[in-house]
């Protein structure tokens, strides 16, 4: 605090006035190599960083520049050769957009326009058949196994609980978000689809 009253040559109250500007001490300078101002008088303007070293020359590139080429990512090359030969099916066409991540994404998501029909990845009995928060539905089919799959972001459902389906027959269509949300899951435990998938 006393740096800043000798630096702006504030009297002994500390007291200031509305509006008034402070200087705030710098390092390795002394106020009195400052310019002191008398109240109400403004304070200098410092020249400005340019005026002391000039900007270096900018090489701009115009605008008919052609850009680098960058690698284009397929998203929905996600499947490799270790997903071949599985138990499950795709339950819906379309490109893999987000992969399994454990504890953030406990499954796929597989691009599909709302309306597209959505099969059983695998035969086995409706487990249930419930919503999310928004009320879309949500269908979970029992396997062999003791493994489950689920279908999220559904429209339309074709199926009732207790219901026996075949890999491939229809379950009802896709919503309107844009993609379904498939997991294999073992009790509570959520795997990773893809090496499952043929």
């Amino acid at each position: 605090m006393q740096d800043l009253a000798s630096w702006n040559g504030l009297p002994a109250d500390m007291s200031l006035r509305t509006g008034q500007r402070l200087i705030v001490p710098q390092a390795g300078a002394r106020p009195d190599t400052l310019a002191v101002t008398a109240p109400g008088s403004g304070s200098p303007t410092p020249p400005p960083p340019s005026a002391a070293q000039p900007l270096p020359d900018e090489d701009t590139p115009t605008a008919d520049t052609p850009t680098p080429e960058v690698a284009s990512t397929d998203l929905g090359a996600t499947r490799t050769a270790a997903s071949s030969g599985g138990q499950f099916r795709m339950p819906v066409d379309g490109a893999i957009i987000r992969v399994y991540e454990k504890g953030r994404n406990d499954g796929i998501d597989i691009a599909a326009q709302g309306g597209a029909s959505v099969a059983a990845a695998g035969g086995g009995e409706v487990a249930a058949i419930t919503r999310d928060s928004a009320g879309t539905p949500i269908v979970v089919l029992r396997h062999d196994g003791g493994l489950m799959s689920v279908y999220a972001n559904m429209g339309d459902v074709a199926v009732a609980k207790g219901d026996r389906v075949d890999a491939g027959e229809a379950l009802g269509t896709a919503g309107q978000a844009g993609f379904v949300h498939f997991e294999i899951r073992r009790g509570f435990e959520s795997l990773d689809p893809e090496p499952l998938l043929n």
